[in-house]
């Protein structure tokens, strides 16, 4: 998807721009990967300078933090949302106050003078849950983490597997459901309480890469949960390596490079007055033990391993 909004007359291309970040958690796999990619596309355009700032997964430090962009009068502003409807107020006096502003993973809607660079977040899950419908047998019980519930990519991202695996899966029973913020230590904490209520597990069906992985961790060495099915949305380096050694399933790649790249673009359209409203979707591609080989040398190639 790429809607412009409405175009404007250029400024001057010699003028040099500022930029504040405000990423959700650099603690976040994720965030971490799209963050550093941001920085480093931003070497392609001089007249751009981008400062990230972390939000440590909270959202009153993340508020404070857009808050202290607008007074430090930034010429454009990006928040990747820990929690986009308690962003939502300070996304809106970022465009009140005259700055420039993407919201990117997962975006904002409806902020009149906003852009947005993100993903579709229904079909990133709906990929990956067809799959599991022929691969999770028959009366199996499973695991759900989600991310924070303010988030426009965990709800839709959990909207796509009640639709297109659960409603379809009446057999498959929820054993464990809980909110893991996306964070990886969370998710730990939460498998272990279930493999300990539960004698079998067939699958771990996670919201995003990190909190797959942390589920996955506490269970790789139990023969118990050895043929157990995982599932995640990122296409992080660790989760490729995880599929690599068969302890993972799937996932769809959500390519921070991909991102970073149309975060730059967009930031330069605005920036130099070409535009004034953006929204533009990537895409998602499933990734699988048949093309893991593919994601680990892009990863490889950009430096991430």
């Amino acid at each position: 998807m790429l809607l412009f909004s409405l175009f404007v007359g250029s400024t001057l291309a010699s003028a040099q721009y500022r930029v504040a970040y405000i990423a959700r958690a650099q603690g976040d796999s994720f965030a971490a990967w799209l963050a550093n990619s941001i920085l480093e596309e931003a070497k392609k355009y001089p007249q751009i300078t981008v400062q990230v700032f972390d939000g440590q997964a909270d959202s009153f430090h993340q508020n404070s933090l857009i808050e202290n962009a607008i007074v430090n009068e930034y010429d454009l502003i990006i928040i990747q949302p820990h929690d986009g409807e308690a962003q939502r107020p300070y996304a809106e006096k970022v465009v009140e106050a005259g700055i420039h502003l993407i919201t990117t993973n997962a975006r904002i809607d409806g902020i009149e003078g906003g852009s947005s660079v993100d993903a579709d977040p229904y079909m990133q899950a709906a990929v990956v849950a067809r799959l599991a419908l022929e691969q999770v047998p028959e009366n199996a019980n499973v695991v759900v983490l989600t991310g924070p519930p303010g988030n426009f990519h965990s709800i839709e991202r959990r909207r796509a597997w009640d639709i297109e695996f659960f409603q379809k899966r009446p057999d498959v029973k929820i054993v464990g459901e809980q909110i893991a913020n996306w964070n990886k230590d969370e998710a730990m904490r939460y498998m272990e309480d279930w493999v300990q209520a539960n004698d079998r597990i067939e699958a771990i069906i996670s919201m995003n890469d990190n909190m797959a992985a942390g589920a996955i961790e506490v269970i790789k060495d139990d023969p118990k949960f050895k043929n157990m099915l995982a599932y995640g949305v990122d296409g992080t380096i660790e989760a490729a390596l995880l599929i690599k050694d068969g302890l993972m399933t799937a996932t769809t790649l959500q390519s921070a490079y991909e991102l970073a790249e149309r975060i730059l673009w967009v930031s330069d359209l605005l920036l130099r007055g070409e535009v004034f409203e953006i929204h533009t979707d990537i895409g998602n591609p499933v990734i699988t033990l048949e093309n893991v080989d593919e994601v680990i040398e892009m990863h490889r190639r950009a430096g991430n391993l």
